[in-house]
């Protein structure tokens, strides 16, 4: 009989604990990402098998223009990913690699890059903002010079040798 109260009272507490545990509810953090922003925009869609054209890119773009580095990394991969002959995937994806001190990673999509569009401003330009970053002022120099040589008007060029001239102009600190 002692037995038989004792499962009695052990089924009670079971279920007196499962019905308050469905009760229980999250808090309200549930719906932030780690960024402040919602959660929404950090959810794994990876297993669409649809992209809008561009979709990728032009939010990989604005994520870059704000700054985003981290967030234009993740959606430029995935955007080579996706479109994997497309220079301007591979171009963000080596420009936020660059921005966040991937250099392993944007050396690779410089590699894929340069059998794409390998002899163009573009191309040289941002290798040389890659070299710039890395501290590679000599390279830099190298390959914003090719950029400039190609396109002597392009103002994106000039201003990189600017930003060059300046940078050779203050003193390094060890």
């Amino acid at each position: 009989m002692l037995q038989v109260s004792a499962r009695i009272r052990c089924i009670a507490f079971l279920l007196a604990s499962g019905a308050i545990l469905v009760g229980c509810q999250s808090s309200g953090f549930d719906n932030l990402a780690a960024y402040g922003d919602s959660a929404k925009t950090v959810e794994d869609d990876s297993a669409v098998a649809f992209y809008k054209n561009d979709e990728l890119i032009t939010v990989g773009k604005l994520q870059f223009q704000e700054k985003n580095y981290g967030k234009s990394y993740a959606i430029y991969k995935r955007a080579v990913n996706v479109f994997p002959e497309d220079p301007a995937a591979w171009l963000g994806f080596a420009a936020s690699a660059d921005m966040v001190g991937r250099f392993d990673t944007s050396d690779r999509a410089y590699r894929e890059l340069a059998r794409m569009i390998g002899n163009t401003p573009v191309y040289y330009n941002n290798m040389g903002y890659s070299h710039l970053l890395r501290g590679d002022l000599p390279g830099a120099r190298r390959y914003f010079l090719k950029a400039y040589e190609l396109d002597p008007a392009n103002d994106v060029t000039a201003r990189n040798l600017e930003l060059l001239k300046n940078s050779v102009n203050f003193a390094q600190r060890r």
